[in-house]
């Protein structure tokens, strides 16, 4: 194996960065990979941030999914790459899925056959991949040719190009403006506070339209559900999605003069099922949170799709994330999904939020777990609202790098003394 060392990519181009669990290339594509003399290094998920620094000089990588055991690490990576415009293949099972992330343009999902149809098809995309990694390199080459060299002809017809595109670019903007718009229109207009039970919400969306969203809805007389959802990236085709997620995620069922509510592991794995039955193209990874409340009882069942877990925040304690499993949506189809209950106490703070909003509320550590900032924890004893509005000034103050910026979403729940 070629294990990966930070001096081997400050000295030279590396082809293909292979992430995975395992120790060794699987024999096939270390097959591939001397067939076409690509250089390559491995590397594990918990390593990749030894490499944060170096990615200039990465062509594209492949991650393994094999035996993976954090998805909401996957995520980052995924989104890391993205904004570095480095194309990722996400290899799933290795025989039943190939699915390739390039910047800027669709991803798509390519069912296998045997390992030879794999095999190629993986070569196909590893190709795109890194001509377009080497063509976006070009585009960013400086001119050669110096301003006095060019013929007034020439800069003339730049001038009326140069005019063309900023009305383009004008037509864009707004265009995307009022998709923002129309996003944010199947966003809850009130939020549904009751005697006991009040809510509040931050919703930032890093471009004009947003990859996150949330929804809270009084289902019947003693019970509402909510959650929040985060496409796998940022930008218009993971705001598409959203609407998706929005239409598909379906909480109860009419049966004549009556109604079935579904418990969230039916929710959250029948909506999985629904993704994966699309055969999405683009963003098609996703992941949720969501939760059933008891207005009467106070009790509450969640479960989650390899999203934050949600933070329970009680009076006198230390807030506590409340974990359970849950796998990506639209990877695999027949994922389980499990739900946990906890009582909650007059007093309680519930918070559910996407990944976006993470370095603002913690860390997580490998010795430590995870740790809350000074800031979150500075704040945690306010009011729902008051409390949203403390999270909302830490956001706006932190300077985030560009690797960290995406889109922000947090709902939360106070239950009244």
């Amino acid at each position: 194996m070629e294990s990966l060392k930070a001096i081997e990519l400050d000295k030279s181009f590396i082809d293909v960065l292979y992430i995975t669990s395992q120790e060794q290339l699987p024999p096939e594509i270390e097959r591939l990979f001397k067939q076409h003399k690509l250089s390559y290094s491995i590397l594990t998920v918990e390593r990749f941030s030894e490499v944060r620094e170096r990615l200039a000089s990465i062509g594209t990588v492949i991650i393994d999914t094999k035996n993976a055991d954090s998805s909401q690490q996957l995520i980052k990576i995924i989104e890391i790459l993205e904004m570095g415009h480095i194309g990722v293949i996400l290899l799933i099972n290795r025989t039943a899925h190939v699915n390739s992330y390039l910047p800027e343009h669709a991803n798509n999902s390519l069912s296998t056959g045997d390992d030879s149809d794999y095999i190629d098809k993986l070569w196909m995309k590893l190709s795109v991949n890194l001509a377009y990694r080497k063509k976006s390199s070009d585009m960013e080459a400086a001119p050669v040719v110096q301003p006095k060299q060019v013929h007034t002809v020439y800069k003339n017809k730049m001038a009326e190009q140069l005019s063309m595109t900023r009305s383009l670019v004008d037509n864009l903007s707004e265009q995307l403006r009022l998709a923002g718009l129309v996003q944010q229109d199947f966003l809850p207009t009130k939020l549904p506070n009751i005697e006991h039970i009040h809510w509040a919400t931050i919703f930032m969306p890093a471009e004009w339209v947003s990859g996150d969203i949330y929804d809270i809805v009084r289902i019947d007389e003693e019970h509402i559900g909510f959650y929040v959802a985060d496409v796998v990236g940022h930008g218009m085709p993971a705001a598409l999605l959203t609407i998706f997620l929005k239409q598909a995620i379906i909480m109860r069922e009419t049966i004549e003069n009556s109604h079935k509510i579904f418990s969230p592991a039916e929710v959250i794995s029948n909506l999985n099922k629904k993704m994966a039955a699309q055969k999405l193209s683009g963003y098609q990874f996703a992941t949720c949170c969501y939760c059933l409340l008891n207005i009467k009882t106070y009790e509450l069942t969640f479960a989650r799709a390899g999203h934050p877990y949600p933070i329970l925040i009680r009076p006198g304690r230390a807030p506590e994330q409340m974990e359970i499993r849950g796998s990506l949506l639209g990877v695999f189809e027949q994922a389980e999904y499990h739900q946990r209950t906890i009582q909650l106490q007059p007093g309680d703070k519930l918070l559910l939020y996407s990944d976006g909003t993470e370095s603002c509320i913690g860390k997580f550590n490998d010795q430590a777990g995870f740790n809350f900032t000074r800031e979150f924890t500075d704040i945690k004893h306010l009011s729902i609202t008051q409390m949203m509005d403390g999270l909302n000034d830490i956001i706006q103050n932190r300077e985030f790098e560009q690797a960290e910026i995406d889109d922000m979403t947090v709902l939360g729940l106070e239950i009244l003394p």
